[in-house]
Order: structure tokens, then sequence, then C-alpha cells
């Protein structure tokens, strides 16, 4: 299924904070959290110089799966699922099967994303990543299940601690 047609499928059935899973064709995924409307929330691309958009561009033409990951620098983005640049063969899904999670009250997933919106990171694939933003703001717990060696569910405290101290609490 074209691209295209996979985001006309998760606007028509995905719900307020749900997990989207952008399934990459080399075997790992980017994550984000449906924000209504055909938005997601997620880890994208920080503000950046035009240079810095060309070397980023050239990047991602050697390595078209990973180039901003080795740049390291993001911004937690609203951005219309239709606009994110995903790889040749990348499969989209509501992910929220892969969590063994309750999902938190929608006031509590809007305070969390609320929170840390607009707010530039340091990307760190194995202990700050896309994965670890989307389940905190969906369950309150930085998790994430693709790193190798580390046990399924397990909440990342580091992470979920930096994202707590962000978002104010009521």
């Amino acid at each position: 299924m074209e691209y295209a047609e996979q985001v006309a499928q998760i606007v028509s059935t995905a719900h307020f904070g749900d997990l989207i899973e952008f399934s990459y064709p080399i075997g790992y995924s980017h994550w984000g959290v449906y924000d209504g409307d055909g938005y997601v929330i997620h880890f994208g691309v920080a503000d950046e110089s035009r240079v810095m958009s060309t070397f980023r561009s050239c990047l991602q033409n050697i390595f078209p799966v990973c180039g901003d990951l080795l740049l390291g620098e993001t911004k937690i983005r609203r951005q219309l699922l239709s606009e994110v640049t995903v790889p040749k063969g990348a499969r989209l899904v509501v992910g929220n099967s892969h969590h063994d999670f309750q999902p938190s009250p929608e006031d509590d997933i809007r305070r969390r994303r609320d929170g840390l919106l607009d707010r530039e990171f340091n990307y760190k694939l194995l202990t700050f990543n896309c994965e670890h933003f989307a389940t905190f703001v969906r369950y309150g717990k930085a998790v994430c299940n693709q790193i190798p060696g580390k046990a399924k569910n397990k909440e990342c405290v580091d992470a979920t601690e930096l994202f707590s101290c962000l978002v104010p609490s009521y």
C-alpha cells in the first residue's frame, strides 16, 4: 500500500493519543502520538539554517533511513502525517499493542503533549528517542522496546524523569 493510502487509513481509524508507528524496512521504527485531524506529535528535525538544511539533505541521500539520527538535533513537532518524511517501503500503523500499559486519560495526554511541544532535545538512539517520547505522552512512562538486550516494556527512568520535569502538573 502506498504511503498516502496508509496515511488515509490511519486518519480514518486513529483516535487522539494513539501511538503511531512508522515501521522502517531496516527493522526499527519511528514513533509519534496521533493528535487528531491527520496530525502526529513526534521527534522531528530541529529548526535549522539553510546551510544545515543542505547538509541534512546530503546526509539523508547517503544514509536515507537514519540521516537525521546522526545529527542528533530534534524538536517535538506537530506535523501532518502526510508530511512526515519516511524511507521507501515504510509501513504506517497504529502501534498501541506493542506496549503493555493502560493509556492515560486524555487530559493527561494533552498536558504532556502541551508541555513538550516545540521543545528541542538531543536525540539519543538508545536512551532518549522517539519511542521514549511517544510512550511517555500516552502512558506517562518512557519506554523503548526496540533496544536490543533490554527487557520489553521496561521503563527508562531517566527519560521519564526528564520529560516529567518539563510538564506542568495540575
